[in-house]
């Protein structure tokens, strides 16, 4: 009997779509193989420093009853903020039409996948009994919604890790079939993710801000400071990966992007700096009892200095990189290398501010006045740089395999 062709199908095709991204994602040079052995091993240090805390009990951390939250949720806060700093590439790209920024919109998506990723391990290594996880889900445990703001960053963070994952899939897997992609099945998600990634690092300020008997927190200003921070953080991070991208790869027409995330940086890396001095005017200008936690933090209590050199280092970084930002050449193609200093800077910046400058003196002094300091262990900080390899294999793979369709339209 003769075989009767059968034309290929979007069925047929996936399996070897899923191949052909898999061999993608592992094929580099000896460069590639070297960076992603390097994570892998810290990834590995990470997960046997985690364990051990799993197997000793948070007592192995320097967590205490005074300072609950340590390292771990700084970084997390943090995270937030660079999930959701990816949204700048989405903008420019569908709000206002900017048609150089679709080519490279999907590297932004990325970022928020990762940043994701390793928000929510995060929260697993700040968890004594990951075990329970369970109490989390909904008809399962008691998830207590709407009245926990807990249950609420549950329910954006999830989304958008899903929201991130539906866009990226769809448009790399129409870019391999060689289509142009149905803007009924990703353009409704990618404007919702827009607000979804405003609604993230909203909450999770509401979450800080609505503890009353923490008054370091309890400012209407922080979620709007958590946003401008983030609209730093992420496009520094997006703008030195693209820099790397030009050098590594034959990625073109990334030279557009990079100038239209420094002009965003410009503005937002302003208004962050604008928001902090303004704390500080209510803070030591009104001066009253609660005041202390800002005293502590800029310039010590009663001796206690265990952040003041985190700060200061924080205010130093950001303000040196905005007056990168703002020197007119930094955009030539010989000083790119400040551009990448500017982004370090700014990045490093915001990670002391919105880590260890936020989380820690919201306990400090404690709510019966008592000042117990803390420092990370280290085995806290062996699990840290381990989530964070983590994170960076995740998008070192993700955008290895996206790479290819990059110098197609996207459209």
């Amino acid at each position: 009997m003769s075989s009767i062709p059968v034309k290929e199908s979007h069925l047929t095709r996936y399996p070897k779509f899923l191949g052909r991204s898999l061999w993608l994602a592992t094929e580099g040079s000896f460069g590639f193989y070297a960076w992603m052995t390097m994570l892998t091993a810290l990834f590995l240090v990470g997960a046997n420093a985690w364990a051990h805390q799993v197997a000793g009990g948070m007592i192995s951390t320097n967590m205490t009853d005074h300072v609950s939250w340590g390292l771990y949720i700084a970084n997390f806060t943090f995270m937030v903020g660079l999930a959701a700093g990816g949204v700048m590439m989405v903008i420019p790209a569908y709000l206002y039409h900017d048609r150089k920024m679709h080519d490279v919109v999907i590297i932004g998506e990325l970022l928020a996948i990762a940043a994701i990723v390793m928000c929510l391990f995060f929260v697993l290594a700040d968890l004594g009994r990951p075990d329970r996880f369970w109490h989390l889900i909904p008809g399962i445990g008691k998830f207590n919604f709407p009245i926990s703001m807990l249950t609420w960053d549950v329910i954006v963070l999830n989304g958008y890790l899903v929201l991130n994952l539906h866009i990226c899939g769809y448009l790399l897997y129409m870019r391999f079939l060689g289509r142009k992609p149905n803007p009924v099945w990703y353009v409704p998600f990618v404007m919702l993710s827009i607000v979804w990634a405003i609604s993230i690092h909203t909450v999770t300020a509401f979450l800080y801000c609505g503890l009353g008997g923490r008054p370091f927190w309890n400012s209407a200003l922080l979620a709007p400071r958590f946003l401008a921070s983030a609209f730093v953080s992420g496009p520094a991070f997006i703008i030195v990966a693209m820099l790397l991208m030009k050098r590594l790869t034959k990625v073109r027409g990334l030279d557009a992007p990079i100038s239209t995330l420094t002009g965003i940086i410009r503005v937002t890396i302003l208004i962050n700096l604008l928001m902090v001095a303004s704390e500080l005017f209510t803070e030591f200008y009104t001066g009253g009892a609660h005041v202390s936690a800002a005293k502590y933090l800029f310039f010590g209590l009663h001796g206690h200095t265990a952040l003041v050199p985190w700060t200061w280092t924080a205010i130093g970084l950001n303000v040196v990189a905005a007056l990168l930002f703002l020197w007119p050449g930094i955009l030539a193609t010989r000083h790119r290398w400040m551009l990448a200093a500017a982004c370090a800077m700014a990045f490093v910046g915001t990670w002391i501010e919105k880590g260890m400058g936020l989380i820690i003196p919201g306990f400090i002094p404690s709510t019966l006045h008592e000042i117990v300091e803390y420092a990370p262990s280290q085995l806290e900080w062996k699990v840290t740089v381990g989530i964070w390899a983590l994170g960076l294999m995740v998008f070192t793979v993700a955008l290895k395999t996206a790479l290819p369709s990059l110098n197609q339209p996207a459209e």
